[in-house]
């Protein structure tokens, strides 16, 4: 009987259309992939467009780099019925064993956009500057319980009239004190600081240290109070004992 491939540290990144998923995945590749074996499943609905743009970037062998075609909303093939993508990675598993990370790239989706705990050991939510100041506050099961939250692109807030400090302490707010990182491609210590978080989780994952959450639909999220002043709050889960639905 064929041996059994060993399992990879398998890490999702997801986020809004725009936010600089794929460059986040580049970047990794680069700077780990001397180090780590790595491989690569990203989302699209109905091209391969994410693929062709890291396969061209040269940051890995192109059999690393697999495409999944959703043909739906994105978030069906992370969350709802995630076979398409399981196949994917176990394939990769299997090709080039023994892989010490696969990296899930979602297709680009709302703020709702999680990863089911069946595909990914751990996840990356990513918002960018662009996007809005206001973004990180509004909440959601991505920005709320995403393993790390990243908000990308932080050069860019003085031309989008965006201050980038309290985008990301508002941030650290939705998150309840999970940890937020401010990131840019033109910032080395932001960089670093990315790579050593992956690094370091790919260890805790491999040494049985790290358990799955699952990010759940009803994360804190903000209102504006009567006011105009942001609060953020939870809502029963409707499967609780005694929560009327």
């Amino acid at each position: 009987m064929p041996e059994t491939p060993a399992r990879s540290f398998r890490l999702g990144v997801a986020g809004p259309v725009g936010t600089g998923k794929s460059s986040l995945i580049a970047l990794l590749c680069r700077e780990l992939s001397g180090e780590l074996s790595m491989g690569v499943i990203t989302n699209d609905i109905y091209t391969d467009e994410d693929a062709q743009f890291l396969r061209s970037a040269g940051v890995l062998d192109i059999e690393r780099i697999r495409a999944v075609e959703t043909g739906a909303c994105p978030h069906t093939a992370i969350r709802d019925d995630v076979t398409p993508n399981l196949i994917a990675v176990e394939d990769l598993e299997r090709d080039f064993a023994p892989l010490d990370i696969v990296i899930v790239e979602s297709g680009g989706d709302n703020l709702t956009a999680t990863f089911s705990p069946a595909l990914v050991d751990a996840q990356i939510f990513v918002l960018d500057v662009a996007g809005g100041g206001d973004v990180a506050r509004k909440g959601g099961p991505g920005i709320a319980r995403a393993d790390l939250l990243v908000v990308n692109k932080t050069d860019l807030g003085p031309y989008v009239d965006v201050d980038v400090a309290r985008m990301i302490a508002e941030a650290g707010d939705a998150r309840e004190g999970g940890p937020v990182l401010g990131l840019s491609k033109h910032d080395p210590v932001s960089i670093a600081a990315l790579v050593d978080w992956v690094r370091q989780m790919t260890t805790t994952v491999a040494g049985g240290g790290h358990v799955p959450i699952d990010p759940g639909p009803m994360a804190p999220h903000s209102h504006l109070d009567s006011h105009g002043e942001p609060f953020t709050h939870t809502h029963p889960d409707e499967h609780e004992p005694g929560h009327a639905n």
